[in-house]
Parts: C-alpha cells; structure tokens; sequence
C-alpha cells in the first residue's frame, strides 16, 4: 500500500473525471434536455457547486457542450410547442411570440410613452437650469 508522500506523487484524480465519461456527458445532456437548471444539474445530480460546474464548463469542452447540446434540444422543442400554440389560437401565446419575435411593432406601451417623454423632460431640465443661472435680479419664471 503506498505511503502518503507516494499517493501525493500519483496526484488525485478529480471528480470531474468521472463526468468527462461518455455515459456521464449524455447523462449531462439528457438532464439539460430536460430542462433541469445548472443549478439543479450541479447540486442534485453531480454534487458540486454552481461555481463548480462553471469552472467545469469553462476548463472542460466536452461538459459544456454537453450542457450546451441539451440546452439547445429543449429550447427548439419550447419554441416549436409556443409556435404551434399560438398559430392555433392561443392568445397568450401569440402575444408573447409578437412581443418577442416584432419588438418594433409589439412592444408594450409603456415603453413607448417613457420615450415620448424624455425629450419634455429635457427641455424642462434646461428651462429650469438657464432660470437658475441668470442673475437674481433679471430672473422671470415663464408662464406655461
């Protein structure tokens, strides 16, 4: 049995090994696919931290693209469900879709009105200034 300076020498082998396996990146994937969070992948099913499996993911190609492939599966699959629900008359659906995919023409009104209102709030901003700044005396508040 080696000694503790001989185990030091042969270095341990890191978790991240283990889930670097074939079988254990599909397993990564297929969680991703299922919709499972990083979070959730990382703490759940791996037994790391979230910052952990960012380390991983950024040190390790093959984790993050497995990570990245499950991903991409389950947003095409959201994103074809949302396209059907709304071509079949799903109002929320469709909003959502306009809202998203036509920001220039579905964007909330809000938005727009904020805007509107910034250039009047900037010729308020400079009346008030150049009334501030003119001497006492020749300062007139000018009737709206």
């Amino acid at each position: 049995m080696p000694g503790k300076t001989e185990r030091k020498k042969m270095g341990r082998k890191g978790k991240y090994e283990k889930w670097l396996l074939p079988e254990n990146l599909f397993l990564i994937t297929m969680w991703a696919r299922d919709g499972l969070t990083e979070e959730q992948i990382a703490k759940e099913k791996i037994g790391i931290s979230r910052k952990t499996l960012s380390e991983w993911k950024n040190k390790f190609s093959d984790f993050g693209n497995a990570l990245k492939r499950g991903k991409e599966v389950a947003d095409y699959e959201v994103e074809n469900s949302l396209f059907k629900a709304a071509k079949e008359g799903n109002v929320t659906a469709m909003i959502f879709w306009l809202k998203n995919r036509r920001r220039d023409k579905w964007r909330d009104k809000y938005e727009y009105e904020m805007e509107s209102n910034l250039g009047q709030i900037k010729d308020n901003i400079h009346t008030l200034k150049s009334i501030l700044q003119s001497p006492a005396p020749d300062r007139k508040i000018p009737n709206e």
